[in-house]
């Protein structure tokens, strides 16, 4: 009787320990391929590290769009920018 009662426990600590596993990997395949992408997320967790998409040096915003080629089309009137006029 013992021996069927010590197999039961067994067989219940060995389910809960591969369902636990489980949910560990799966917990850290989802987060290296998505969750770590997001700062909140990793500021939650504590995560020191950062993505390779912000550890690579980015340029600013104006030297981005000063070497793209801007598509220049006529704009609305609604579009247009009045630009003040100097008093000089």
């Amino acid at each position: 009787m013992w021996q069927s009662v010590g197999l039961t426990v067994l067989v219940i600590v060995a389910t809960l320990i591969c369902a636990l596993l489980f949910m560990l990997f799966g917990w850290y395949v989802v987060w290296q391929l998505f969750l770590s992408k997001f700062k909140f997320l990793r500021e939650l967790v504590g995560d020191a590290g950062t993505p390779q998409a912000e550890s690579q040096p980015s340029e600013p915003k104006s030297e981005r769009t000063a070497g793209a080629p801007m598509r220049n089309r006529p704009r609305s009137a609604r579009q247009r920018v009045a630009f003040p006029e100097s008093a000089s």
